[in-house]
């Protein structure tokens, strides 16, 4: 993996980081973490400059997150009922969970989507219930540049502190990444043995 991402970064320079972080938001094989972690390795040893490593890794960000918002939009959260109703118990949701969440999207929307770009898939996924929930486009746009633009200047400060060692925390990155998937799973289990509907 780390082989991958330099090869691509060495062969496309600022393109390619903008490549890899849109690819791993509209689906993630390859964790952001290792992305600009290496990103910030080249930073530190003068292959890029710190501030156009930013900008094109968050504008690649915004644009993987684009995809799933225009996904939402145009699907349109009625156009979920179907769905809903016929595989309610697999989803383990009502129709009327879907519609306090669309409401608190209209209220909150713009909050939730800067918070959740700090927290590990999620922070992809919650465009899709923006666009579904309308959301304006600035407002989107805003919130998902300015929680990406955080955190992965958070992420480069680490490739650049921790350099050449950062290459060691991909043995740690990928069981962490497994372990939150399987709790995922576990809990999405759970609620579908536990769930019943209201009605």
């Amino acid at each position: 993996m780390t082989e991958f991402i330099l090869k691509l970064m060495g062969d496309a320079g600022y393109f390619g980081i903008f490549l890899l972080m849109l690819v791993e938001n509209v689906f993630p094989p390859i964790p952001s973490e290792v992305i600009m972690g290496l990103a910030g390795m080249g930073v530190s040893r003068g292959s890029f400059a710190l501030w156009p490593v930013l900008l094109v890794g968050t504008a690649g960000t915004l644009a993987g997150n684009y995809f799933w918002y225009e996904v939402g939009r145009r699907l349109g959260y009625q156009g979920l009922k179907p769905w809903v109703e016929r595989w309610g118990r697999w989803l383990t949701v009502e129709w009327q969970d879907v519609e306090k969440i669309i409401r608190f999207f209209h209220d909150r929307g713009g909050w939730v989507v800067f918070v959740f770009r700090f927290l590990p898939t999620f922070r992809t996924m919650v465009s899709l219930p923006a666009g579904m929930a309308r959301m304006p486009h600035w407002r989107f746009s805003l919130a998902t540049f300015g929680g990406s633009l955080i955190w992965n200047g958070a992420l480069l400060w680490a490739g650049i502190v921790l350099d050449s060692r950062f290459s060691e925390l991909e043995r740690y990155i990928g069981p962490a990444a497994i372990a939150t998937f399987a709790a995922i799973l576990v809990f999405y289990l759970y609620r579908v043995a536990t769930w019943r509907p209201r009605g």
